[in-house]
């Protein structure tokens, strides 16, 4: 899947910075990094994570070479343009040649100065497969558990912090519900009318683990709260058994930490099971919907992606 995965990211003419990532790739013996790092696809993330970089151009850049998206994939994941995205990988072209960046691994020491980039490339790979909304299928399952399985190796690895376990958590959660989000015509099923038992529980299992891991010490990301809403929903023998004001409260404090008008529209749902249609139409009320959202509900997708991650009610 990974070399199926690089021949369509590198298809297109993005040469120089192509030529630079596999030359790189292939010199492990010449930066000290453990064993976790040396996998391709995570250490040219790392690679495209350079600090001198913006943070939009160097997830946009990563999901490009790494991850495998095409411009108008990328758009739908940063409810941005087509042209904006093509210009923030203009943008890195010409940065990369103009300041003759090293698309190189950093070192031990600079590693770790690129690890919140990194995070939010791997869950916005696992939100694009997660809601594809391109292609011949809605989910793309292999990208999901490609992300995971990155998410899973930087939690292994000397970096491992609270917030990694959470992220990982976050998505082994989501991806749980792959199996059930789809119907045998290939059509979204909602949460409400997904049949649990085709979740997956070795996924779910995994979940909790990585959440259990995730609550030790005082940080507090919005990966873990993104990761407690996943876990209330799991948690749940049913839709009529969802703890609504568990979810609610998340979302208060989700809302406190991003002010994001992606995050209140998610929160409306959950408004509307705890008070009301009534009180979710005037919470929403003052809240500018996304860029290219119109039409859609909060309740009627499977996920609402932005540049910190998507909130995922399907």
């Amino acid at each position: 899947m990974r070399s199926l995965r690089r021949e369509r990211s590198f298809g297109d003419k993005t040469d120089e910075l192509i030529a630079a990532l596999e030359s790189n790739t292939q010199r492990v013996e010449d930066v000290d990094i453990e064993e976790s790092l040396r996998d391709d696809e995570l250490r040219m993330i790392f690679m495209c994570c350079h600090p001198e970089l913006s943070q939009d151009v160097r997830v946009a850049l990563s999901l490009k070479l790494v991850g495998g998206f095409g411009v108008g994939e990328i758009a739908r994941i940063f409810l941005a343009e087509e042209s904006t995205i093509a210009q923030r990988l203009v943008c890195a072209k010409r940065v990369v040649r103009e300041r003759n960046l090293p698309l190189r691994m950093p070192d031990r020491a600079k590693v770790r100065e690129r690890l919140d980039s990194v995070l939010d490339v791997i869950y916005l790979m696992f939100s694009g497969g997660y809601a594809a909304h391109s292609g011949e299928e809605l989910i793309r399952r292999d990208v999901c558990l490609e992300a995971l399985r990155l998410g899973r190796l930087v939690s292994d690895s000397s970096m491992a912090a609270p917030r990694v376990d959470a992220l990982v958590a976050l998505m082994a959660l989501q991806a749980a519900r792959l199996g059930a989000r789809t119907d045998a015509a290939g059509d979204l099923v909602l949460l409400e009318e997904q049949d649990r038992s085709l979740w997956d529980d070795e996924l779910i299992a995994q979940g909790f683990y990585y959440f259990e891991r995730s609550i030790v010490g005082e940080e507090i990301s919005v990966w873990h709260v993104q990761a407690a809403i996943a876990a209330t929903y799991a948690k749940a023998e049913s839709w009529e058994t969802i703890d609504w004001r568990a979810i609610l409260e998340h979302y208060d404090q989700l809302m406190e930490m991003t002010g994001s008008p992606v995050v209140a529209l998610n929160r409306a749902v959950a408004v509307i099971k705890v008070h009301g249609a009534e009180a979710a139409l005037a919470v929403l009320a003052p809240v500018e919907r996304p860029p290219g959202s119109a039409g859609v509900s909060s309740a009627s997708c499977g996920a609402w992606p932005h540049a910190g991650g998507a909130w995922t009610v399907c």
